[in-house]
């Protein structure tokens, strides 16, 4: 069985308890306006140009078997439409202004990776996190290496959006040691125009997940523009106090660091110009959580 990865990131601190491993999955239900990681949106691979790399040495228009790639007075061009995503051109790039947004890897790969820092999970109390994208699409690939991954004594997280169908809930949960959740909103018209989807099936999912017995983080992208008021923290914080198994709420401060990865995509930037939170706006946002008894960080 494969899996259909974007990035593996070792050492992570925030992906749930202790050093971590973190597989960021390729697919998504969601097309939130603030995505970080527009490359883990579609469920297939996507070559990434980065204009500022690029030496315009041709090597991608010799390789290219479909004529995706071209150069005119020294300025590249790539036409998505003729693009296959093979990856020919990715290798050929020595500057590495190509990337490959998405490959194949097996259950058995990406096992093997993870075992290669056991050690410091072992001395952290960490361990393996899947991430994406939304994980949960590919649910059985999930269960599959958190499967031989709990024979071998690793701590097993899923960080999802919730918005998956509770089957693939189900397919992965007996394999599951914890739960990241994120809520971004309680407003269905809301979520709705903010990230493609009505939050009706995200919160429902919570609702059946709390009563799992499965310790859940939740984890809230503070956004200016969608959920940065008194209101939105308000509602979220009176949903989260009725639920069983929430260990935490941790406050996700937007930030346009990534915005990069559009333009690489060749995607329109979704949020241009929206500042990040100021670090009062946070603490403020965390005392509305706090009202309802919540462990926030």
């Amino acid at each position: 069985m494969t899996g259909l990865l974007v990035d593996i990131k070792r050492f992570a601190i925030h992906d749930g308890p202790g050093i971590r491993t973190t597989l960021f999955m390729k697919g998504c239900s969601l097309s939130c306006r603030w995505c970080h990681n527009p490359e883990s949106i579609s469920k297939k691979t996507e070559i990434g140009f980065l204009g500022k790399k690029c030496t315009g040495c041709g090597k991608c228009v010799e390789i290219c078997p479909n004529n995706a790639h071209a150069l005119k007075e020294g300025i590249h061009t790539l036409d998505r439409s003729k693009c296959i995503a093979c990856g020919k051109c990715v290798d050929a790039c020595l500057p590495g202004a190509l990337e490959n947004y998405g490959r194949e890897i097996t259950v058995e790969e990406a096992v093997d990776k993870v075992i290669e820092d056991k050690v410091f999970y072992s001395n952290s109390n960490g361990g393996c996190t899947i991430s994406g994208g939304e994980p949960l699409l590919q649910a059985e690939f999930c269960k599959e290496v958190f499967k031989r991954l709990q024979k071998k004594g690793v701590h097993c997280a899923i960080d999802t959006s919730g918005a998956t169908p509770w089957s693939n809930f189900e397919t992965a949960l007996p394999y599951v040691d914890m739960f990241l959740y994120d809520v971004k909103h309680t407003d269905a018209q809301q979520s709705q125009k903010h990230t493609g989807l009505s939050c009706n099936l995200v919160l429902s999912n919570l609702e059946r997940l709390s009563q799992c017995g499965v310790p859940i983080e939740i984890r809230i992208p503070a956004i200016p523009e969608f959920n940065f008021d008194e209101a939105s923290f308000d509602a979220i914080g009176k949903f989260l106090s009725k639920l069983k198994n929430i260990i935490g709420v941790r406050l996700l401060p937007y930030h346009n660091l990534a915005r990069s990865k559009y333009e690489a995509l060749g995607k329109p930037d979704t949020m241009p110009h929206v500042p990040a939170p100021t670090s009062e706006q946070m603490r403020f946002a965390a005392s509305v959580l706090k009202n309802f008894d919540l462990k926030v960080k």
